[in-house]
């Protein structure tokens, strides 16, 4: 393991001696960690040959070894950073947890749309290497742009140093299953994972976890974090995602105002939708999207009592129009969910420091023993603002062409919900806050990082699960946008696939409870020709047929 640390860090160095003498004592504490966890905390691979030791000694010589002699082709470059992952799982993962997927889908929604047949914690087959192996470069963001991105560079042979920085100390993972699965209780910690911590060592990815990222010195390309380190880079990303935009009330400051924005919010949230569910206790959700419908639903689970307030004449009618609202009122309704549509809340009252109760603008109180914030989403551009990188004044995301690279510094690029790129098909400069935008787009980064020619060209796509319907969504259709909604199948049902339509040609669509349809909405979408409005709405007439 020493030679695993040193080949890269200490040998052809003049100070080699004292460097040698730093990486011992490095091996030493994380052979002490690994000792102190041991078994449970060893990764599965690791238990069974550490189970075999047959006394103490035997078992000392083992944990720490392990490591060395199971690492990739790259593993005699392991930095000394990354080296507490290779072994050490954190306490209450499971590596079995989480791994099934609905069986009516082959839409891959942890991949991308069509069904990719990916397996997690697997690395694409490499390319022939590139010649890299003296650049640096850093990523700031551990969401899933980021280790999306991460995972590319290696996957295009990318052999130099790769940095990522993330201001969680949980290692990258996926937020749709936040308002979902997760926030209901279904899903397991250890399935949002991106990929399994040990990953990261095996492919040299360097983890800077916990520290946020606060200046960028374009001039001398580097980046500073919080603690005083100072990372050189080559090309930078910033996939430094979005916040939860706050409650302007007075009240915010008691105790039981929520967001859900990051896996602890997630974890304190669970605990007070169980305690709610069983002292019957009442949720209020200021807001009627995404986020708030499919909080409701996981609150309903748990048996919370909810209200949903919304300024809008219905949920999501910015997104989805009155047309297709109804459909979320009528089944949030049928489960049990109040909503209190055009009134905006005005203030949050408690008691010793605790929610009581909310009052809206039209005189209404509603009882609370706990507020969800739900108004949606703010990128996080202040590290790009302070560096100089022009934001998109309508979006207020960091502007980036189709290739994600800045329109300031060709160094810079931007991926997921804090980049606003220009859209080579819809012919605007779009910021998406989706699940897929941060799939796709950390991709499409590293590659144009390491000077492939690509355009991020993507259709916008997201999907919900909220009770037992399920959906997903393709195209770019905002309020004000189409002339015309056309529906095929039964809404009632519900099994239908709704269409946004602007002089005849199909903006958006929407299938509900209907699967295996994404790639031929997202053709349609991207043919721009128009279609007749009734062979559209005829479930007779294959999608195929309209192209």
């Amino acid at each position: 393991m020493l030679k695993a640390v040193a080949d890269r860090f200490v040998m052809q160095r003049p100070d080699q001696e004292r460097l040698r003498a730093e990486q011992r004592v490095v091996l030493q504490e994380l052979a002490h960690a690994l000792l102190l966890r041991a078994p449970d905390g060893l990764d599965p691979q690791f238990r069974a040959e550490y189970a075999r030791a047959g006394d103490d000694a035997a078992r000392r010589r083992v944990a720490p070894q392990l490591p060395a002699t199971h690492r990739t082709s790259r593993a005699t470059r392991l930095s000394p950073c990354a080296l507490p992952v290779i072994a050490v799982r954190p306490s209450g993962d499971r590596p079995d947890a989480g791994r099934s997927r609905e069986g009516h889908r082959t839409t891959c929604r942890t991949h991308g749309a069509p069904a990719c047949g990916r397996t997690r914690g697997a690395t694409a087959a490499r390319r022939q290497h590139v010649v890299d192996a003296h650049r640096t470069f850093v990523i700031i963001g551990g969401g899933l742009a980021g280790a999306k991105a991460a995972e590319t560079l290696r996957a295009e042979g990318f052999t130099g140093r790769v940095i990522l920085v993330g201001d969680e100390r949980d290692h990258p993972y996926e937020r749709p299953a936040l308002s979902k699965g997760y926030l209901s209780g279904e899903a397991e910690r250890e399935s949002l994972l991106v990929q399994e911590p040990a990953w990261y060592a095996r492919e040299q990815i360097e983890l800077h976890l916990g520290q946020p990222a606060v200046r960028i010195d374009r001039e001398a390309h580097e980046v500073t974090l919080g603690d005083g380190t100072v990372l050189p880079y080559d090309a930078l990303l910033l996939a430094t995602g979005a916040e939860p935009r706050r409650l302007d009330v007075p009240g915010t400051q008691l105790a039981g105002v929520h967001h859900l924005r990051r896996l602890s919010h997630a974890d304190q949230l669970r605990g007070v939708l169980a305690r709610l569910g069983r002292e019957n206790g009442q949720l209020v959700i200021v807001g009627g999207g995404w986020i708030g419908l499919e909080a409701a639903a996981a609150a309903r689970t748990y048996g919370a009592e909810v209200t949903v307030i919304e300024s809008e004449p219905g949920p999501l009618h910015s997104v989805l129009g009155p047309e297709m609202g109804g459909l979320f009122t009528d089944l949030h309704s049928a489960h049990g969910v109040r909503f209190h549509f055009g009134a905006r809340l005005t203030e949050i009252t408690g008691h010793d420091g605790q929610v009581l109760a909310v009052q809206t603008d039209d005189g209404e109180e509603h009882p609370a023993h706990g507020v969800l914030a739900a108004i949606g989403a703010a990128p996080r551009t202040s590290l790009a603002a302070s560096a100089g990188l022009e934001l998109d004044e309508r979006t207020g995301g960091i502007a980036v062409d189709e290739s994600l690279r800045s329109v300031t510094d060709p160094a810079v690029y931007a991926a997921g919900d804090a980049a606003a790129a220009h859209h080579p098909l819809l012919g605007t400069r779009l910021r998406v806050e989706h699940w897929a935008n941060a799939l796709n787009g950390g991709p499409t980064a590293a590659r144009a990082m390491l000077g492939r020619e690509v355009r991020h060209d993507r259709l916008p796509y997201f999907f919900s699960d909220q009770y037992d319907l399920g959906l997903e969504y393709s195209g770019w259709a905002p309020a004000g946008s189409y002339d015309q909604v056309v529906c095929r199948g039964d809404v009632g049902k519900p099994e239908f696939i709704a269409f946004w339509l602007r002089e005849g040609r199909v903006l958006a669509g929407m299938n509900v409870n209907v699967w295996d349809r994404t790639e031929e909405i997202q053709q349609l979408v991207r043919s721009a020709e128009p279609v007749d409005p009734e062979r559209l709405a005829d479930h007779s007439v294959p999608l195929t047929a309209l192209l």
